[in-house]
Order: C-alpha cells, then structure tokens, then sequence
C-alpha cells in the first residue's frame, strides 16, 4: 500500500468519526461506551491482581472478583435506573436524598452501626454487603448543589445565595467525613464542591481564595495524623526507609517498569504475590501497567480523556442551565479523582488513597459512579438535538432496546410559571399567623420595584433548598446556550 493511499484511508477515517460526532445521540452513546468499557477493563484487571491473596485468604481465586462483579451488575441496574429518572424528580428529590446521605455519614460513626476497619469507620453492614455513605454524598452533592445553583443564578441572585447554604453544607459533610477518618475522599469532595462554585460563576477572586483555604486545611490534616503525615514525608524522601514507608510507592514504580512498551501479558503480574500492597484497589493502575504495558496505561488515560471531552461537550450543548452544571461537575470530580490516583501511582503526587473510577476494586464506589453515569447520559439524552431526533422517532436500537422514555422538552415558560408558583407558596402566609383584621382592613403595603440589592435576599427566601423548582434562562444565556 502506498503512503498516498494510506493517507486517504486516515483521512477517510477520521472524517467518518467527525461525521458520526455530529449525530443526535452521539454523546449519550459515547458515555455509555466508556462506562462499559471501563468497568470490563476494571473486572478483568481486579480478578488478575486479586487472585493470588483471594486464594491464599479464604481457598478460591475468585471470591473478590465475585464481589466486585456483583456491585458492577448493581451498578448497572442503577445506571438503567438514572437513565430513566425524569429531571424533575431528580431535582426534586436532590435535597431530601442529600439530607438522607448526611445522616449516613453521621450513623456511620456510631459504634454498633458503623463497621470500624483499620481504624476508620466508613461502611455500613447491612447483611448481604456494607455500604459507604461518604461514596453517596459525592453524587447527592453535586446533584442538589447544581440543583441548588441553577435556581439561584436564574434568579439573578447575590453572591450570598450562592454561597448559601451550599458552602456550609460542603463544608459539614467534608467535617463528617474527616472524623471517619477519611482524607482521599474529603479531597473528593472538596473537588466536587470547587467545581460547584467555579461552574456557578463564583467570581475568580474569591474561587482563589477559597480554593487556598482548602489546600491549606488538606496539607494540614495531611500532617496532622500519623499515617498521613508518612505519606507526606515518604513523598518528598523517596529515597528513605525503601522497606518501610516508601516501600508500596517503590513497588508500584518498579511494576510500571517491568511493564515496558507491551507489558508481561494479562495474569502475569509479579507484583500481585504480595509485593505490591492493595495491588487491587488504589494500586490497580501499577498492575494494568505492568500485565497490559504503556499501552494499556495509555488506553486507560484515552478513555478518561474522551470522557472529559464527552462530558464537557454536553454541558455545552445543554439548554438547562441545571443539567450545565451536574455535568460539568461530575465530569470535574470523576476525571479529578482519577488524575490523583494514577498521579499517586506514577509517584508525581503523595499517596491519597483515591481510588480509580470504574476500575478499583471496591463496591459502592463502582456501584455510585456507574450511577452518576447513568445521570450524564440522561443529560445526554436532553441536548436540544438528541431532544428533537428522539421525538421523530430516530431512537436508534440501544434505546429501543432499553424502552428508554422521550426526554422533556426543555420549556422556559413551563420552568418560568413553576418558579412562579414555588415564590407564591414561599410568600405565602402560615396558618394559625393570620392576621387579625379583615382583608379590607388590613393594610396594604405599596408595590415597589426591587432594587439589584434585594435580589439576593429575596431569592433565598423564594427559592428555598428544600423547595425545589425547574429554573428558566433568561433570553441572552438561552442565545448564548445555542
């Protein structure tokens, strides 16, 4: 084949993927592709690096891949499941589930209820398998703070609404999860919570400042217990106590290396005869590194890479200025997460614990991440485009297939008049404080026009957490939008 030849057929190629792009549905199946694609990746790998210490523990190599397939097909049920939540119910139930996610965190610290491993409390046993609350408030938070955000910034509001209550609930729930303790996935949520803000249109300077706070309380309970303080200083001497502290980074770093180019095949890892600690878990990378090569690693990075892309581009076709912000926020701390845990593993970053979505081991953070993919293909669905051609009838055959519902069409009189009516019920007198004059005699305060000042207040007021309502686009961010 000449080289004039093989020109063309890349050419072609690549003109057919950008052709195939363009397509109505193209995000929603580019998300779903990456969601399998990952979680495959992440069962084959868990059951290589998991055999060798699941046979010598308990008699079958088998017994955590069995675990973790389980939780992958709970996963996918609830991925089916976020697919066919209509955005309303999901608004509406953002702040009740959020309240629901912080007692759980606070029933988790309660001996007797809260299961303590290795000297942390995090999972609740509830008989057939324990469950994480600090891995469900990631996903409550970003849907109620986006909830929560998109109302205010249809409403024009202040500075303070935005920062209210979402901060001090961010914070509460990080207060939470450090007493666990739990460092890696107040880092989470400390991403998912700057992602709120800066998406929410937080202005720079003060994103600036809050974002320093955070660095500086995450170096300081860094150092401030003993395990994590070895962390930090095995990160800036690598070169000391290579049996001790720095023992696990030095093992990851070796199992990346006997990788090479093409790697020692799948199943063939030496690492996983227990040299390399929690090779299935938050070291799992190092194992695809050294079985699948430079190659795998770089499939594992492209894969997160088209997710970004994926994830961002529907925010940026989405009209809902809600959907905007669930989709960038999620796309922000899954892609997030995943850096610091292969950063970790490559040694640019100290050792957090992070696990890598879709791929570690772990049950209910498999299970909540493939539900959070499932909500960004929902969102997938709602793009204006995907709207149109689904309502024509082109639901292609993996929709047919699933008997997915039509998404709502986006209507901003509908999200206006539903606004409407949470500010009348807002404004509402309560029984039992009527007053006691009649309605001719009860004075009548003077219509006013409100000034930008009071915007803020009353939008609090109007638009309550615990009161959801569909928010509406003023007309320039609706033509920005298209």
């Amino acid at each position: 084949m000449s080289e004039t030849t093989r020109r063309k057929e890349q050419a072609g190629a690549g003109a057919r993927f950008v052709a195939w792009l363009a397509r109505p549905l193209a995000s929603f199946h580019l998300v779903v592709t990456i969601a399998t694609l990952l979680t495959v990746l992440g069962l084959v790998m868990v059951l290589s690096a998991s055999s060798v210490e699941a046979y010598a523990d308990g008699g079958s190599a088998y017994s955590l891949f069995i675990q973790q397939a389980l939780f992958a097909a709970i996963g996918a049920v609830l991925f089916y499941l976020a697919l066919r939540i209509p955005l309303r119910r999901l608004r509406q139930w953002s702040f009740p589930l959020f309240v629901l996610s912080v007692i759980g965190l606070v029933l988790v610290l309660i001996p007797g209820i809260g299961s303590k491993v290795q000297g942390a409390r995090r999972w609740i046993d509830l008989g057939l398998f324990n469950v994480q609350p600090s891995e469900i408030v990631k996903v409550t938070l970003v849907v109620w703070g986006a909830h929560l955000l998109a109302s205010r910034r249809s409403e024009h509001a202040g500075l303070k609404d935005i920062l209210m209550p979402l901060v001090p609930a961010g914070l509460l729930v990080c207060l939470l999860v450090v007493v666990e303790p739990n460092l890696s996935t107040t880092i989470a949520l400390g991403i998912v919570l700057a992602a709120l803000l800066w998406f929410g249109g937080l202005p720079l300077r003060l994103f600036v400042t809050i974002s320093v706070s955070g660095l500086i309380a995450a170096v300081v309970l860094a150092l401030s217990a003993g395990y994590r303080s070895d962390r930090m200083r095995a990160f800036f001497n690598p070169g000391d106590d290579p049996q001790g502290i720095n023992y696990q980074a030095r093992q990851a770093l070796y199992s990346l290396a006997d990788g090479g180019i093409w790697g020692r095949g799948l199943g063939q890892s030496r690492a996983k005869w227990s040299y390399l600690p929690n090779s299935h878990n938050d070291f799992i990378f190092a194992i695809i590194g050294e079985e699948l090569g430079f190659l795998g690693c770089a499939l594992v990075l492209g894969l997160f890479a088209l997710f970004v892309y994926t994830g961002l581009r529907i925010a940026s076709r989405s009209v809902d200025p809600f959907l905007r912000l669930l989709t960038a926020t999620a796309t922000t701390w899954i892609t997030g997460q995943a850096l610091i845990n292969i950063g970790y593993v490559v040694g640019l970053l100290p050792v957090t614990g992070l696990q890598l979505p879709l791929v570690s081991a772990g049950g209910s953070s498999l299970a909540i991440t493939l539900f959070m993919f499932g909500i960004i293909a929902n969102a997938a669905r709602h793009e204006p485009e995907a709207v149109s051609a689904l309502h024509a009838g082109q639901d292609g055959r993996f929709s047919k297939l699933l008997r997915l519902p039509k998404p709502e069409v986006y209507s901003p009189a509908r999200a206006s008049a539903a606004r409407a009516r949470s500010a009348q019920r807002a404004k509402a007198p309560r029984p039992g404080r009527q007053s006691a004059l009649p309605p001719a005699r009860r004075p009548q305060p003077e219509p006013r026009r409100r000034s930008p000042e009071s915007r803020g207040t009353s939008s609090l007021r109007a638009t309550r957490a615990w009161e959801p309502s569909y928010p509406v686009n003023h007309t320039r961010e609706r033509g920005k939008s298209r």
